[in-house]
């Protein structure tokens, strides 16, 4: 059984405000904690209406104070946004806080526009020195030496374990270098899944937080009770992905009944490019998928984006793939129906 992870996107939606989107990824984590997910992350975003994920440690902290043992962490943080003195701090300081639960995911890619990148008052270049920033970082986060005049507090010692995130061979060579877990972004650049794997399995250099690969994978899942209607559930996120193309990034829109009415035929084929590795349907469904995808990439673990717009649809859907991952007994219909009922209340 493959351990199965959580990537939140704390998403806004045409019925809820940011305070609603926070409040239900806080109660998703308590449903994938009772549901035997490993951890749950949340990313950096910028500049977005419909994601409110942006102060990324504050928002790891709503998480792990509404749970008790599920691994918090950021899937991940920019880190070129930002001095890695800081980000010492901030989960440095969740790791006081919340101890033995805290990941922290980095990514070189901005997050945002390069019009939001100056307001953070970064240069576009800053991403050139992503691997220094790392060892800083790690440096930081590591016990203080002696007579060290500047320690990140209260962070040194605590020792924060560090992802490279990554949907390019880049990462995946630097991961490999530093000896440290790789998570691939195949939940929306799926071209390099691959390749980048094999890159850093066949590169890895053993290192005091890890001494084998662990390569993770992030997979698009929709479940429901039927294909048809996962399908159908799923046009939320094909509709994001069309915004995108189209420069008009919003609010999480609830689902279509025939997303051909949606997007023109070259949004299709850009979105279908970026969705391709996304398993949707019903239970059995799913199982197969995972199966398939476990079997393909030799994933240690996949980190799932269930991107469904109602929030009490979204929890079934994350428990169906708790079902078909195997970390959670099959409940009968008549119990999954009370479960949507209660929730919905």
């Amino acid at each position: 059984m493959i351990p199965l992870s959580i990537l939140e996107l704390v998403r806004v939606t045409q019925e809820t405000d940011a305070r609603g989107a926070l409040d239900n990824a806080r109660d998703l984590a308590a449903h994938a904690e009772k549901w035997g997910y490993r951890r749950i992350w949340v990313a950096e975003h910028h500049n977005m209406a419909g994601i409110a994920s942006a102060a990324t440690a504050v928002v790891l902290a709503h998480l792990a104070a509404g749970t008790t043992k599920i691994r918090i962490g950021a899937g991940g943080i920019m880190l070129p946004n930002h001095a890695p003195y800081v980000i010492a701090e901030q989960f440095g300081t969740l790791a006081r806080l919340f101890p033995g639960r805290v990941d922290l995911g980095l990514g070189r890619a901005p997050g945002t526009d390069q019009l939001t990148l100056r307001a953070l008052r970064r240069a576009p270049e800053a991403a050139d020195s992503f691997p220094q920033d790392v060892l800083e970082l790690q440096a930081f986060l590591a016990p203080a030496a002696p007579n060290q005049r500047i320690q990140a507090v209260p962070a040194a010692g605590t020792d924060v374990p560090l992802y490279i995130l990554g949907s390019s061979h880049f990462g995946a060579m630097l991961a490999a270098e530093l000896g440290l877990p790789y998570a691939f972004a195949s939940h929306f650049a799926p071209d390099h899944l691959i390749t980048a794997l094999e890159i850093y399995r066949s590169r890895f250099k053993p290192s005091e937080q890890l001494d084998h690969p662990h390569a993770i994978v992030g997979v698009n899942i929709v479940a429901a009770e039927s294909d048809e209607k996962a399908r159908r559930l799923a046009t939320t996120q094909q509709m994001s992905f069309t915004n995108i193309f189209r420069g008009a990034r919003g609010l999480s829109q609830p689902p279509i009944d025939d997303i051909e009415t949606y997007w023109t035929p070259m949004e299709k084929a850009q979105a279908g490019r970026m969705l391709a590795r996304s398993i949707v349907g019903s239970r059995d469904t799913v199982r197969k998928g995972i199966a398939a995808l476990v079997e393909e990439t030799r994933a240690d673990e996949l980190i799932v984006v269930s991107d469904v717009y109602e929030h009490v649809e979204r929890l079934r859907s994350i428990e169906l793939i708790a079902e078909a991952g195997g970390l959670l007994e099959r409940r009968d219909e008549r119990a999954s129906a009370e479960f949507i009922r209660q929730a919905a209340q």
